[in-house]
């Protein structure tokens, strides 16, 4: 499944619904469309207000050279929004390499754009409404916060990563290209693949996380059917009874759900992706009723909102970790904004379907702080709950769900997680890393190869293991690799911002000519990996000590690495920076 099927089945305009198919195809039989869907009406209003701050023309010809660079008079008077939200300017690159361009990587024209700000903000309540948002929300609670102390980590944490994931969708808007192809700027030709690969291995992980969700889901279902049985088979243990395999560290009965999720995954990566379509249609509003119905649940078994938001904070005086919010604060932080770290990266994989700067901008403004928060509320509320309830704190929905009580809520409950995580495995991390592999080289690599590899890697990296604690998700899993992109996204936005001026060279992306600009040094920019080492070593004491490899490190470095996307940004700029202005002369931002 390429990115524009992705996005196609998502539910847009009328007519553009009439023109899905058609935009399946290559982009330049896409540029031959006509999408008539108008804008949504946030958009025009950010339009006019953008207007009157000195944006310019509509034209993007008329503000943009044929590299998309602006023009001089106008890139000295634009404001920051001006400059932020400027016209699209995308083009079709002349003679491209082979093992650098095919049809996924080719730039969506403007009549193929067909993402308005209602659906960029659709989009992120399918991503945000989902059961490791929700374990994320209530891993706080389990760690000691009130309730309220959770719901500002997580709004704070989710303003800070908008800025990033609003930067870097500028690229991908204003060129309409992808993630990989934005990297061969910084990074070169060919070094573009070390921060894809990265990238690639997180959502290596973030598959196996969700299938273990499912394969959980399973197990739970399949110990209920069995327990409403019990009269002809006998009644199941529960799963912390299980006899555990000791180099998994997992029972046999969730090591056989787990792979029964993972198989049934890999069948439908194998056959075709048409028949998940429909699933992805309705995953988020499949898990916003179910997240609604629990809450209520919740709220009638615990008395009311009183018991449930009275629990206090851990951290206050007398508390079982009083003096201890700032230790737990920061981390949670840093874990919060990791949470959508890889996705400030790849973002432009869905923001080159946007129709404006002002879409993106306002479709994620709305979407990511404001429905992340209010779903970390359902987190929060209810595993708060469970402390009423059933006498001690659960972050994880699939044991909640199962100690609700009743066949059919049960079954519902499980029916329809495994349903949302199904569709939105599939499209949030498989599409992707699939995409990433076949960066490597186009001619070789398939999307079915690399989906094959993406699901074989999730079992290799044992997700249980990341998730079975607060502890492994937020500080080993989370955090970790946090301190692996941060600096990546550090670099990636010096060099376009800064470095570049907004400005790329669309032929010379897609060229493997050695006296090319994105070239360097046989296809690598060394100062783009100096700085990625840099931006990456800090951390790596305190990694060491979170995943238990080493006792203990010098608390400078668990300061560190608690705050290591931070960190790894703020020194992965700055490192580029300083060699960029040494080795590569900077663009004469007067230039015409």
């Amino acid at each position: 499944m390429t990115i524009r099927e992705l996005l196609g089945s998502l539910r847009l305009s009328k007519d553009v619904d009439t023109t899905k198919e058609k935009l399946l195809m290559s982009s330049s039989a896409a540029a031959k469309l006509d999408v008539t869907g108008a804008s949504s009406s946030s958009s025009n209003i950010i339009s006019s207000l953008l207007n009157s701050a000195e944006l310019g023309g509509s034209d993007a010809n008329s503000s943009s050279s044929s590299d998309g660079k602006p023009a001089a008079a106008e890139s000295r008077t634009k404001t920051f929004w001006g400059k932020l939200l400027e016209p699209n300017c995308p083009r079709a690159p002349i003679n491209p390499d082979k093992w650098l361009y095919n049809q996924d990587f080719a730039p969506i024209m403007e009549e193929g754009r067909i993402l308005t700000a209602k659906d960029m903000a659709s989009l992120w309540v399918m991503l945000v409404v989902g059961v490791p948002t929700y374990y994320l929300a209530g891993s706080l609670v389990e760690m000691g916060m009130a309730w309220w102390q959770g719901i500002i980590t997580v709004f704070l944490a989710n303003v800070i990563v908008l800025i990033p994931m609003v930067l870097s969708s500028h690229a991908g808007t204003k060129f309409g290209i992808p993630f990989p192809v934005i990297a061969r700027a910084p990074f070169g030709i060919v070094g573009a693949n070390v921060p894809a690969m990265l990238r690639a291995f997180i959502g290596c992980g973030w598959f196996g996380i969700q299938t273990w969700i499912g394969g959980q889901a399973i197990f739970q279902l399949l110990n209920t059917l069995l327990a409403a049985h019990h009269a002809v088979a006998p009644a199941p243990l529960p799963s912390h009874e299980w006899p555990v395999i000791p180099w998994l560290g997992i029972s046999a009965p969730e090591f056989a759900s787990f792979m029964l999720f993972w198989l049934l995954q890999v069948g439908i990566i194998w056959n075709g992706i048409a028949s998940i379509k429909q699933l992805e249609k309705y995953s988020a509003p499949i898990l916003i009723v179910l997240s609604c119905t629990l809450l209520a649940w919740a709220y009638i078994k615990a008395g009311g909102f009183g018991p449930i938001l009275s629990a206090p904070s851990q951290f206050a005086p007398g508390g079982a970790k009083a003096g201890q919010f700032w230790q737990v604060f920061f981390p949670a932080l840093t874990a919060n904004v990791g949470c959508w770290v890889s996705l400030t990266l790849n973002i432009p994989d869905f923001t080159r379907f946007s129709k404006s700067q002002a879409d993106q901008v306002a479709g994620q403004a709305i979407g990511l702080p404001l429905f992340m928060a209010a779903f970390s509320f359902i987190g929060v509320a209810v595993t708060s709950a469970t402390i009423t309830i059933f006498g001690r704190a659960i972050s994880d929905p699939i044991e909640v769900m199962s100690l609700i009580g009743g066949l059919f809520p049960t079954l519902l409950a499980l029916i329809g997680v495994i349903l949302a995580v199904l569709a939105s495995n599939i499209a949030a991390n498989v599409v992707g890393t699939a995409n990433s592999l076949v960066n490597l080289n186009p001619q070789i690599f398939s999307f079915r190869g690399g989906a094959i590899f993406t699901a074989v890697l999730g079992i290799l990296l044992a997700p249980w293991r990341l998730i079975q604690s607060s502890q492994g998700f937020i500080f080993t899993w989370l955090i970790g690799y946090s301190a692996l992109l941060g600096p990546v996204g550090g670099i990636m936005l010096v060099d376009y911002f800064w470095v570049r001026d907004r400005s790329l060279d669309i032929n010379a992306l897609y060229s493997s000519d050695e006296k090319g600009p994105y070239w360097y040094t046989k296809g690598f920019n060394l100062s783009a990996l100096v700085a990625l080492v840099a931006g990456i070593l800090p951390n790596v004491p305190g990694f060491l000590a979170a995943a238990g490899i080493t006792s203990e490190v010098p608390l400078v470095f668990s300061v560190i690495y608690s705050n290591s996307w931070f960190v790894g940004i703020f020194l992965g700029g700055l490192v580029y920076w300083l060699l960029s202005e040494q080795q590569i002369p900077k663009l004469n931002r007067d230039q015409t």
